[in-house]
């Protein structure tokens, strides 16, 4: 056989769905599964862009912009203006998914070798992304100690080389749900304008906050105008992950020129998402209230009960929909791969997210899992007996 990439070698399984096929056979075994693993809500999607895809008002599903359809990006432009952010429509480039919108960003902003410092655990998926682009993650350990918030902002200056070009966090969080405050916000802006870095800012869970915090969005720095760049999606903000819809946020000329190129050579964003999104956009509602309330209720639940457990941490999110949890064990991937395949309470088990896939490193910590509060509270809790009595008869509990 002819040799591969190594590229195709360095690419990571994914924490969050490499575990699917010993799911798919407990299923097969007649257990019934809970996916904590996934942040697939089961909340339905805004009725307006049901309606929108229920009526397509096309002969045909043409190609849009390379850069997205004028009435998504105004749409768009509304919604961050209605949040107190002056964007305009040709400040966004519409892209298949958040996903692409940092493969985008990596290609314009990175050359080969060039490092990008990302505070950890971070979504995984940016470690399969660094690969892509042959861009290296310079990762910063947060502590669990700490709910993962900022490290101390000389860990970043001490990491920062003539290789770097960006800081890179998630705002909230996803694997930890963490929301950075202005003060750390302000410290990051502050390093950024003394290197004169990007900040990088994944903001796609900016809707979903908890306990009456305000999302301060890179964008508010009006000093970092040529160095801010949002990534942002409909995927949780419209509970629309299948959809594929995203964006690239900047005010940078230059950045959003070389951005269109990478746009035009994947032809275009998916009509028919932002056909709908747009309806969604335009006839919002109560829909994010209703979300919030919902998701607080998920998470005061979760987090309560998980931290009833004798050893398992589970601090208390800030936003998006996940919790980083610490588990009495030593190897929490081996405990996830035996709940699928060793364990069942009553014909009943878990998936979970191995925490390890949210490190630049998997090394670096194994005795980490993410949850995802995406289910209906009655299963949330019966999640959460499941895990505990699969603690007390897990062979690699720390007791």
């Amino acid at each position: 056989m002819p040799q591969l990439s190594v590229k195709g070698n360095l690419m990571p399984s994914s924490p969050i769905r490499k575990l699917v096929p010993y799911a798919d056979k407990a299923k097969q075994r007649g257990t019934k599964v809970y996916h904590l693993n996934i942040g697939q809500p089961d909340i339905a999607s805004p009725v307006p862009a049901l309606d929108a895809y229920h009526h397509l008002p096309f002969d045909v599903i043409a190609y849009t912009h390379s850069e997205g359809t004028p009435e998504y990006r105004k749409a768009l432009s509304d919604y961050y203006k209605g949040r107190g952010y002056e964007v305009e429509p040709e400040h966004f480039i519409v892209t298949n998914g958040g996903s692409e919108a940092l493969l985008f960003t990596f290609g314009v902003i990175a050359n080969p070798g060039d490092e990008i410092i990302i505070p950890e655990p971070f979504y995984a998926n940016y470690n399969s992304f660094a690969v892509q682009s042959e861009v290296k993650i310079v990762p910063i350990q947060s502590s669990i100690d700490t709910n993962f918030g900022l490290p101390p902002i000389e860990s970043f200056e001490e990491k920062i080389t003539d290789k770097t070009k960006a800081i890179l966090i998630c705002h909230p969080g996803n694997p930890t749900g963490y929301l950075y405050s202005k003060e750390e916000l302000e410290k990051l802006k502050d390093l950024v304008i003394k290197y004169d870095l990007y900040l990088i800012s994944d903001e796609v869970y900016a809707e979903y906050l908890y306990g009456g915090e305000k999302h301060e969005s890179v964008l508010g720095f009006d000093e970092l105008k040529d160095n801010v760049i949002v990534i942002d999606s409909e995927s949780k903000r419209f509970s629309m992950c299948g959809s594929r819809l995203g964006a690239m946020i900047t005010r940078n000329k230059e950045v959003l020129s070389r951005a269109l190129k990478f746009a035009q050579a994947r032809l275009s964003p998916v009509l028919t998402s932002q056909y709908a999104a747009t309806a969604a956009h335009q006839n919002v509602g109560a829909y994010f209230d209703d979300c919030r309330a919902e998701y607080v209720s998920r998470r005061d639940l979760l987090v309560s009960k998980l931290n009833e457990i004798p050893g398992v941490i589970c601090p208390n999110p800030k936003g998006a929909f996940y919790c980083m949890v610490e588990l009495p064990v030593e190897d929490a991937e081996d405990f996830a791969i035996w709940l699928l395949n060793d364990f069942n309470l009553e014909g009943e088990t878990v998936m979970v997210a191995p925490g390890n896939g949210f490190y630049s490193n998997p090394e670096t910590v194994k005795n980490q899992v993410r949850l995802a509060y995406v289910l209906k509270k009655e299963d949330l809790e019966r999640s959460v007996e499941i895990l505990k009595a699969a603690l007390k008869k897990y062979p690699g509990t720390i007791h």
